[in-house]
């Protein structure tokens, strides 16, 4: 175990600066042990990050999109030449599977920041208009313009469950639109966001365009949020701590875009393909261990196949290996804290409480090490238990029955969720008129699957804005036009 002193350090206006609060431990979630000592920033440092980013906005902006578009594609070949240290890294503090880790985290971070060394227009021809003459000036044709600009200093606030994809997400298409960054990384996996800024660097980011600080103490994201130098606010994660920064923002007329929680129904019809729904369903057992916003969680079964379905999904939780995520056989790795554990059981708990049935899962695995979540099916549950309307964060998917579409349609929207919802039914036609129903920012038909160009957010407590493909590039821009007479 290396000491404290041998941590890692704060990446701030292009220096690897000791951070004035410290050292705390990253823990392994899988074997308790200590991975790598995280930097505490204090106030003061993560200020100086923040006018550091102000400092490079001016020359990063009027940079060439291609020149930024080149540091981009520099820092995915330095991913790529380290990929497999970058997965172990990941690995160790996200407790996820060997093939999540690569795949799903370094790979998608990787593909993100290749994605955004493509360069795109950002100007576009409006068709001119005709004016009369009038009180602004004289009758004529008037030109136009549409110009997007960078918005300025951007704040990305990521979340735990994926210390590549998310933050990768957030910096690479707000470097390529000339913004500079303050990275503000999760508490419990900072490591690999620290890899990224070392990528980054080595690829020839200029000084100041991206900063990294970390800590635990809620001051730091405080301190990030609240500084005039930040222009926009980027965050993945609570719904409550959104509505917090959201406030926040508002004072000072911050751009915000929020990724926030879900609790996605998957309805399920009675001429769907049970096999194919139940493989989707499934992922949320499997996939981060159910620690994802996307996940469909709150099953929504037509009575024709609900006792069906249950069965399945059942068989389908007890066959699943819980274990250490470094064994190749493993498919649910644990959790991300010890907290986190108990806080999934305290809501099975509360399912049994309200009546739900435990029909899988429902007990801890019997390890004497890591943060392991059975994979825990509730059955006969009603939309109105908080088991079914609250997001649990784990492997645990509850199953509500209904009627007919109408109904179906009316308890998925009954939730203070839209983020992603899902429909399996061999009816492609109501499958579609179904998905154009839901009041969800995105929905699947017959998949868990997801295009990575579609626009990616959600509806109501889920998020405001949305990013992925283009939509991220006018997420971290403001667009501007400018007029002429013709």
């Amino acid at each position: 175990m290396r000491e404290a002193a041998d941590g890692q350090r704060l990446f701030v206006g292009g220096e690897w600066t000791e951070p004035d609060g410290g050292h705390y431990a990253v823990v392994d979630p899988a074997t308790e042990e200590t991975v790598g000592w995280a930097p505490e920033a204090s106030r003061d440092q993560v200020r100086a990050a923040c006018a550091a980013a102000r400092e490079a906005f001016g020359p990063w902006s009027r940079t060439a999109p291609e020149e930024r578009a080149a540091v981009l594609g520099r820092a995915a070949g330095v991913i790529a030449a380290h990929f497999a240290p970058y997965a172990e890294l990941a690995q160790a503090e996200t407790g996820a599977t060997t093939g999540t880790a690569r795949a799903m985290q370094v790979g998608v971070g990787m593909a993100r920041f290749r994605r955004y060394a493509r360069v795109e227009p950002a100007e576009w021809a409006i068709p001119p208009q005709i004016n009369e003459a009038g009180p602004m000036g004289r009758a004529g044709v008037m030109g136009a313009l549409a110009v997007r600009q960078p918005v300025g200093v951007v704040a990305c606030i990521t979340s735990y469950n994926n210390p590549w994809a998310n933050p990768a997400g957030k910096i690479a298409p707000a470097l390529a639109m000339g913004n500079t960054v303050v990275v503000k990384p999760a508490p419990q996996d900072p490591l690999s966001v620290y890899r990224m800024a070392e990528a980054l660097e080595a690829a020839g980011v200029p000084r100041g365009v991206v900063n990294v600080v970390s800590g635990r103490s809620v001051e730091v994201g405080e301190a990030v949020v609240e500084s005039a130098d930040v222009d926009m606010v980027s965050f993945t994660g609570s719904t409550a701590v959104g509505r917090r920064i959201g406030e926040v923002c508002g004072r000072s007329m911050k751009r915000q875009l929020m990724e926030l929680g879900g609790k996605g129904a998957a309805l399920v019809f009675d001429d769907a393909d049970l096999g194919s729904a139940v493989a989707g369903i499934g992922t949320t057992f499997s996939f981060y261990s159910g620690q994802i916003c996307t996940a469909p969680t709150r099953v929504l079964a037509q009575r024709g196949v609900y006792d069906r379905l249950v069965e399945q999904l059942a068989a389908y939780a007890s066959r699943l290996k819980v274990g250490d995520p470094r064994e190749p056989d493993t498919v649910v790795g644990p959790v991300i804290s010890a907290a986190h554990r108990d806080r999934v059981e305290s809501y099975v708990e509360l399912g049994r409480k309200e009546g739900a049935v435990v029909v899988a899962g429902g007990e801890r695995p019997p390890y004497e090490r890591g943060f392991h979540v059975a994979p825990t099916l509730l059955a006969d549950c009603t939309n109105d238990m908080r088991v079914a309307r609250e997001e649990i964060f784990g492997p645990v998917v509850v199953v509500i029955p209904f009627d007919d579409e109408d109904e179906g349609v009316a308890l998925a929207d009954d939730s203070d969720y839209g983020l992603i919802d899902y429909v399996w039914s061999g009816d492609v036609a109501r499958a579609f008129r179904v998905a154009r129903r839901l009041r969800a920012g995105g929905v699947g038909v017959n998949t868990v699957g997801r295009n990575m160009e579609a626009p990616f957010g959600g509806f109501k407590d889920s998020g405001v804005g949305r990013d992925c493909g283009s939509y991220a590039l006018h997420a971290y821009g403001e667009v501007q036009s400018i007029v002429w007479p013709g």
